[in-house]
């Protein structure tokens, strides 16, 4: 563990806490740790050694051995985080580093401690990451780095002196559903291949010389992103339970990110990138809480440079906002967001593109849980009126992300809630290249 021991310098208290670095997973960005690190920051971990790492690419290749435009190999997602750890670790002055990753992270986590980094880590923390396959079929894409059959995790897996799965030396933990994750299936529906016997069950992301723990009910994404996933990270990093799983808000927040979009040049393409949108606009609109309507002015505006960055903007704690982004190629895209709680470098935006034509709809309003899935059992989730909205299916978890379609009227209000997050935006006209999401923060 982690002992809460402190220096002092010239008089002033300073932590002794090492860096942590997230990894995010398969097709995410570093933003979806905003609430991670809100509730280490909460506990007094210092902000200037919370670090998130993002792939270029995000998306895993179809096949790990075949050059794939616009995705990433699994050398290239630890290329990535090996060239984070030495940037944090010149930057600290720390001996060593955490890694926590949620899902595909975890394999460049395991891959890079195990080729000579274990000297660098002190802890790792693995959520939902499928250690032992998504499936485990040679019939079934052999060379995706998701089968537990295929040669990346066939290596990881092989079993060392000690019977153990796990590169000695570091300190693992794995946290893992009851059941409730999508891709801990014993079947594979949520593949599109529902008649596939996949050979994996709920204990997939489990490792053999790790300590294990379970999160009922959890869904894929809350094994890393939910408050009981904090828990245990704290407890197994500090021997002690976390004084608190709230958030402490802040009144006066400073915010920043990275716009992107999508393909190999950020531009042309379907698959999402990480990548910096040169050119891109974007504006900021503080709105009512109840109605999404704009008050005043925009508060922030810029145009978004080789860095990527669209802040930074200082904003006011309680205040709901709305990010309108566009670019050319790209569909202008209105972002809603619930009040920030605390500053933020990670907000991270994207530019959507237009949606295929709808025949009835003026508008279409998308409801995002970045950090989740919906459940229809769990959860009380509503979308305009609707709850649960009827594209959210019974069953194991698996959608973060619920669709109005508006066939009365634009520019009205379209209110989303979910387990008391409650958030409201405008319908703006589909037929003038206007997309709408409302992004929850929970």
């Amino acid at each position: 563990m982690l002992e809460n021991a402190y220096v002092f310098i010239l008089g002033h208290a300073v932590s002794d806490r090492p860096p942590i670095v997230f990894v995010h997973g398969n097709g995410d960005t570093a933003g979806l740790w905003i609430t991670t690190m809100w509730r280490f920051e909460s506990n007094h971990w210092p902000r200037d050694r919370l670090h998130a790492i993002d792939l270029p690419y995000p998306l895993a290749r179809d096949d790990d051995r075949l050059a794939q435009a616009g995705r990433s190999s699994s050398d290239d997602h630890v290329a990535c985080l090996s060239a984070e750890v030495e940037r944090v670790l010149a930057a600290s002055g720390a001996g060593q580093v955490v890694l926590v990753a949620n899902s595909r992270g975890g394999f460049a986590v395991r891959r890079y401690v195990a080729n000579g980094g274990a000297r660098k880590v002190s802890h790792a923390v693995l959520g939902g990451t499928p250690n032992h396959g998504v499936w485990t079929s040679l019939i079934h894409a052999p060379g995706s780095e998701f089968n537990g059959a295929g040669p990346l995790l066939t290596a990881l897996n092989a079993p060392g002196p000690d019977g153990h799965e796990v590169t000695p030396g570091v300190a693992w933990l794995t946290l893992r559903s009851d059941g409730n994750d999508k891709y801990c299936q014993p079947h594979g529906g949520w593949l599109g291949a529902p008649h596939l016997a996949t050979g994996v069950q709920a204990d997939s992301p489990e490792l053999r010389g790790a300590t294990n723990l379970v999160l009922p009910s959890a869904d894929h994404r809350e094994t890393s992103f939910g408050p009981l996933a904090f828990a245990h990270t704290w407890e197994f990093l500090t021997g002690k339970p976390p004084v608190s799983l709230d958030i402490t808000p802040e009144p006066r927040l400073r915010l920043d990110g990275k716009v992107s979009g999508y393909g190999t040049d950020n531009r042309h393409g379907v698959d999402p990138s990480n990548l910096p949108l040169v050119g891109a606009r974007v504006e900021v609109y503080a709105t009512h809480p109840a109605t999404g309507e704009r008050l005043g002015a925009a508060v922030h505006q810029r145009t978004v440079g080789p860095d990527g960055r669209w802040g930074p903007f200082d904003a006011q704690g309680g205040q709901p906002y709305e990010f309108v982004l566009s670019a050319e190629g790209y569909a202008t895209t209105h972002l809603y967001r619930s009040p920030f709680l605390r500053s933020s470098e990670i907000v991270h935006l994207r530019v959507e593109r237009l949606p295929e034509p709808d025949t009835d709809a003026l508008a279409l309003v998308t409801m995002s849980r970045p950090r989740g899935y919906f459940d229809r059992a769990r959860d009380h989730i509503g979308l305009d009126g609707a709850s649960p909205p009827p594209d959210v299916p019974a069953g194991v978890a698996g959608v973060s992300s619920a669709v109005a379609r508006i066939t009365d009227r634009c520019h009205r209000t379209v209110a989303g809630q979910f387990n008391g997050e409650h958030i409201a935006g405008r319908a703006w006209p589909l037929a003038e290249g206007h997309v709408v999401t409302l992004e929850l923060h929970h």
